[in-house]
């Protein structure tokens, strides 16, 4: 794809690439690789791959969407290209869902009957929709400028919470480094089920109110002299950015970086309107953490690594080189003057 590559072509391409990456995750085992596709194989391995192996890719490609999708509706509506998916506070709060649950765990009737019927991934999604909904209360209302200041104050709160709650019972941080460093390893059929059925609603919701990221590109004025309803558009893609965000947190922990760059990747591949930006943003998520995940089990194998470290450099490293190459152009620009 160019960057004046049409955006079906670059959604069949997405498309494509993210079922490869699938199926070779299918074939990535401690042992290595396991082609099973081509040899037969006994009942016990049929078993590894259907129950394990294949729900844990598509996991992560759909995790990989959620993150996607919500960093490009991040982007778009509070108009900041550093915007991300956990902007909201919603990763503060499922790291404070998950240490309150490690930290109860085994402890009073109430932990043992209310909070442990949550599981972890209850926990984990919970504490993110508490989260989002405080920072809305904080910023009173959806106005952008003050919902961004709010979600960074609440998430520097939570945050501290947390390690206030580690520091009390270190055991907490010991059971939280998985979390914390994010994993695709417990994910099965019942969360991909749960993913799948998230990332549909936030599919449809995001492209109903696409036009509205379109005129806030213009500015504010011109979005609300056009007649756009910003007051029910910002609400409705705050929910879509809160519900992708926590459904992928609950499931895999904290990812990093897949939000903030598959959008940044899309825009230099493609040019497009945030219809076709968010779905490919989606499809580039999906694509970015589902072969961190297959590096991470192949790297050092049999040993794992956390996905979250993969990502991490992956985005990370593309998101530098695209800050050396704008200061490169920009520096370019200023010598031709």
């Amino acid at each position: 794809m160019t960057a004046s590559a049409h955006p079906q072509r670059g959604l069949w391409a997405l498309l494509l690439l993210g079922l490869a990456l699938v199926v070779l995750g299918t074939a990535a085992g401690s042992q290595g690789w396991q082609a099973w596709w081509l040899a037969p194989a006994d009942a016990l391995s049929q078993q590894i791959v259907w129950d394990i192996r294949l729900p844990r890719s598509a996991g992560a490609w759909l995790g990989g969407c959620l993150l996607g999708l919500a960093g490009a509706v991040a982007q778009g509506l509070f108009r900041n290209p550093l915007a991300d998916p956990y902007l909201l506070g919603s990763a503060s709060g499922a790291s404070l869902g998950v240490g309150v649950y490690f930290s109860l765990f085994g402890g009073s009737a109430w932990a043992l009957g209310v909070w442990q019927s949550l599981g972890l991934t209850g926990a984990a999604f919970v504490g993110a929709l508490l989260a989002v909904l405080l920072t809305l209360m904080l910023a009173q209302g959806v106005q952008s400028l003050r919902l961004l200041l709010a979600g960074v104050v609440v998430g520097v709160v939570l945050g501290a919470v947390t390690s206030l709650l580690s520091i009390l019972q270190p055991a907490v941080l010991q059971a939280m480094q998985g979390f914390m460093l994010g994993s695709t390893a417990f994910v099965d059929a019942t969360a991909c089920l749960s993913m799948a059925l998230s990332l549909a609603l936030c599919v449809v919701l995001a492209g109903v109110f696409a036009r509205v990221l379109d005129a806030l590109t213009l500015g504010e004025a011109t979005a609300q002299s056009l007649g756009v309803p910003l007051g029910l558009a910002r609400l409705v893609l705050v929910g879509v950015i809160s519900l992708a965000t926590a459904s992928a947190v609950a499931h895999m922990g904290l990812v990093a970086f897949v939000g903030l760059a598959a959008p940044h990747l899309v825009r230099s591949l493609v040019r497009a309107t945030h219809v076709w930006l968010v779905l490919l943003s989606a499809l580039m998520g999906g694509v970015l953490l589902t072969l961190a995940d297959l590096l991470a089990r192949v790297l050092l194998a049999p040993q794992e690594l956390p996905v979250g470290v993969i990502t991490a450099f992956i985005g990370g490293g593309y998101l530098l080189w695209r800050v050396h190459q704008s200061a490169g152009h920009s520096a370019a620009q200023e010598g031709m003057r």
